[in-house]
Parts: C-alpha cells; sequence; structure tokens
C-alpha cells in the first residue's frame, strides 16, 4: 500500500498521538493510584514523593542520550522501542512489592524508555510537518490531556475495584499492543527531508538502506546524516541561543508546577474533599484537560497564522498563557465550593495550553533542523531536572503544614515569572535568531 506525502503525514500525527497518550497515561497511573500505594506499603508522603522524584530525574539524565539517538538512528524504530521498553516496565511496576522495587521499575526502566521516546517523537513530527508544524503539534499535544484524563479514571477506578497493581498491568499491556501498530504502519524519512518538501510518495517498505529490516543493509538502525552530531550539539545551541534558551527556562518552571500539580492533586482531593480515588482521579484532570483540549487548538492555530507575519508571536502566546494561568493557582488552595476549584482548574488548564501549543515550535525556529532532537533533549533534561523537586518539595510543606493549601500560590508565582520573562526575550531576541536559523537551514 501507498500512501501520499500529502495525507501520510496526518497517519503518522495519529500514530504518534496514540504513542503520547499512551506515554502520558503511563505516568498518569501512578499518580491515581498514589494513596493506595502508600498505604498498602505503610509509606509517608514524602518517601513516597521520592518515587516520583527519581522518575523524573533518572528521565532527565537519560534524556541527551534518548536525543542523540533520536538525531543519530531510525526516528521510527527509536519511538517505536521505547514505547515497547516502558509499557513492559510498567506491566512489572504492578509486581513491586516495596519502595526500592517502585524506584527499579518506575524511575529506572519506565523513566529510561520514555526518555528515548520525547525527542524522535517530535522529531519525526516536525519533519512530516512544516506548514503546519504548530498545529500538528497542538492536535498531539491533545492526546497528553486526554491521556491524562483516561488514565486518572481508569487507574483510580481499577485501583478502586482490583487493587492499584491491576492498573499498571492494563496500561502497560495496552502499550506493548501500540509498540506492534507502531512497527507495521510507522515510516520514516530521509535525514534533512519534509514531507510537505518533497511531495513524494511513501511506500509501507522502509526508506533508505539504514532502516532496521532493510534488505540491502546489515548495518544497526542508523539513519542517513550529512554530519555526525555529538551528543553535546543540542546544549550548546539551546544555551547559547536566547530564545531557546528561555523556551527552555520558561519550560522548567511550566514542568515544575505541572508535576507537583499532577502528583499531589487528587491526593488533596481524597484528603480534602472526601473523594474515592476514581472520583479523584477523574476530576483532578477531567475539569484541568477538557479546557486544554480546547485552548491548545485555539493557540495552535492562532500560532501559525500569526507567527506567519510576526514569527515572535510564538513566544508573546506563551508567556500570556503562564501569566493568565497562574493567576488561577492561588484560588486553588483556598476554594472551599467544590464548583470554584473545578472552575480554577478549568481556567489553568486553558491558558498553560497556549504555551504548551508553542513549546517545541517555538524551539525548533530557532534551532538547526539536524538538531532538533538533541536540541529538544536539552531542554526536556533542563525542565525534568528542575521538575523533578516539585513532588517532594511539596511533600515537605504539605507534612509541615498539614495540608496542601499553601503550596498553590507558590505555584502560581514561578509561573507569573516565567511568563514575564518570556515576553522580554519574546521582545528583544525571537525574531533576530529565527532569522539566524533560517539562514544556516539555507546553506
Amino acid at each position: 500500500m501507498k500512501a501520499s506525502g500529502k495525507w501520510y503525514k496526518w497517519e503518522v500525527l495519529a500514530l504518534l498521538w496514540v504513542a503520547y497518550l499512551l506515554n502520558q497515561g503511563d505516568r498518569q497511573v501512578f499518580n491515581s493510584v498514589l494513596p493506595l500505594i502508600r498505604d498498602s506499603l505503610s509509606l509517608t508522603d514524602t518517601s513516597v514523593s521520592l518515587i516520583a522524584v527519581f522518575f523524573n530525574l533518572f528521565y532527565a539524565a537519560m534524556v541527551p542520550i534518548g536525543g542523540w539517538v533520536g538525531d543519530r538512528f531510525s526516528r521510527k524504530w527509536v519511538t517505536t522501542l521505547s514505547i515497547l521498553f516502558w509499557s513492559v516496565a510498567t506491566m512489572f511496576t504492578g509486581l513491586a512489592n516495596g519502595v526500592f522495587l517502585l524506584i527499579l521499575t518506575r524511575s529506572v526502566a519506565t523513566g529510561g524508555g520514555e526518555a528515548f521516546f520525547g525527542p524522535a517523537n517530535y522529531s519525526l513530527l516536525g519533519q512530516y510537518h512544516t506548514d503546519t508544524r504548530a498545529r500538528a503539534m497542538s492536535i498531539h499535544q491533545t492526546s497528553y490531556y486526554v491521556g491524562v484524563i483516561l488514565a486518572g479514571w481508569l487507574a483510580g477506578y481499577i485501583g478502586d475495584h482490583l487493587g492499584w497493581q491491576y492498573a499498571f498491568f492494563i496500561f502497560g499491556g495496552a502499550g506493548v499492543i501500540w509498540a506492534v501498530v507502531m512497527a507495521i504502519r510507522l515510516k520514516d524519512l530521509p535525514r534533512n527531508a519534509s514531507a510537505e518538501a518533497s511531495g513524494a510518495e511513501l511506500s509501507s517498505a522502509p526508506v533508505g538502506p539504514y532502516e532496521l529490516g532493510a534488505e540491502d543493509s546489515s548495518a544497526p538502525i542508523k539513519a542517513e546524516a550529512d554530519k555526525k552530531v555529538s551528543i553535546w550539539d543540542g546544549f550548546k545551541t539551546v544555551f547559547t541561543t536566547p530564545t531557546a534558551l528561555m523556551v527552555t527556562i520558561g519550560f522548567c518552571g511550566f514542568i515544575f508546577v505541572i508535576t507537583g500539580y499532577m502528583t499531589w492533586v487528587p491526593t488533596f482531593l481524597q484528603e480534602n474533599f472526601g473523594q474515592t480515588g476514581a472520583q479523584a482521579g477523574l476530576n483532578s484532570m477531567l475539569w484541568t484537560y477538557v479546557a486544554a483540549f480546547i485552548g491548545v487548538l485555539l493557540a495552535g492555530t492562532l500560532s501559525d497564522k500569526w507567527a506567519a507575519k510576526d514569527p515572535r508571536k510564538r513566544m508573546i502566546i506563551q508567556g500570556a498563557g503562564l501569566i493568565l494561568g497562574a493567576a488561577f493557582l492561588p484560588f486553588m488552595g483556598s476554594a472551599k465550593s467544590l464548583w470554584l476549584l473545578y472552575l480554577c482548574f478549568a481556567g489553568w488548564g486553558f491558558f498553560r495550553a497556549f504555551f504548551d501549543a508553542n513549546i517545541y515550535a517555538a524551539l525548533y525556529d530557532v534551532t538547526p533542523e539536524r538538531l532538533h532532537a538533541s536540541c529538544s533533549s536539552a531542554m526536556i533534561m533542563t525542565g525534568f531536572a528542575v521538575g523533578a523537586t516539585a513532588p517532594y518539595i511539596l511533600a515537605l510543606i504539605k507534612e509541615a503544614t498539614g495540608n496542601l493549601n499553601a503550596t498553590f500560590p507558590i505555584l502560581g508565582a514561578i509561573w507569573l515569572v516565567c511568563g514575564a520573562a518570556c515576553l522580554w526575550v519574546s521582545w528583544k531576541h525571537y525574531n533576530k535568531d529565527h532569522i539566524k536559523n533560517t539562514m544556516h537551514n539555507e546553506r
């Protein structure tokens, strides 16, 4: 079967959409059943939070290797094998009977597997979508929202009725099945090629002699590249390009708040409002991510439209999203009514999507195409290294104050500062960095 380059790029988006849904759903499973794990294994809040901390730290440490692999080898097989690896590790998480095994299966195995997925996933998507990049990445981002909503409710329900172990078995098994689908349907493009630029038909046969399984090659899954990529090239580019550095700093603040929220808000609803695991898992994610689903599609469409005339508007949208989202966070801790709390969840989710929609589109605007996976990994590593501390810091505040209420204003202040910094950099540096990168890519 042959697929037109014009239409196949949307099949690629669909394949990666489901893969990312499973990726984010896999993460949320742990947060949804966290109180059950804590109580069944007799753990404290701080000790159970360390599982999330180690997950994010190990993920951050492995991402640069994942970015290097994504720029040097077949992006199809990097994403596919990553899905298979973390899904199997997720299934083994259900067998853990203590903190050590939870850290090993959740942090080392799952974190290590997922670290290879992100950079290659976004690079492959960006390669197929150039003129529709922000729109495609916005649609892709909706899978994150659907994934955490689905996992938040379903994992909580499974945990309440079957036990927390079965949540890991079921979600891990779904990932194994999807890895098989990806192996059959996903195709690589030659390095430095794009679907829109070539307009060529893509067959279901492997592309190029370096695809895994190609009959005329005994080489490993090495992709074509006109120049060798060092594992440090992404860091050098990101930290010496003002706009890319600002995207990374904003991402640090973004991930810190998101990680703290997703880890502890289900517990917050159970302890402060008496909800069951299924109710807390659903309500902590539903209102936030339904609103974010709408917000990310709006932000992605506006970003592509406005950036065609003025590229810096991508980061202006990001900065505005962080500032407006920050306004809702302080009210979460003081809300006495569930409906007021849900309204804050929705408002925060809607505006956080403005940053979400433009993370990779903005980064790719100012970084060389051949280094997109490496630059993504540099940003991801930095962001998750900072964000990894959020569950533990919030747990310390919770144990000191007796609840999580005091943490929400702190999270709001972090986003406010990051949002203001994004607006300043968008004005001073974005267009200059964009022009410089365009000239580099044309050489």
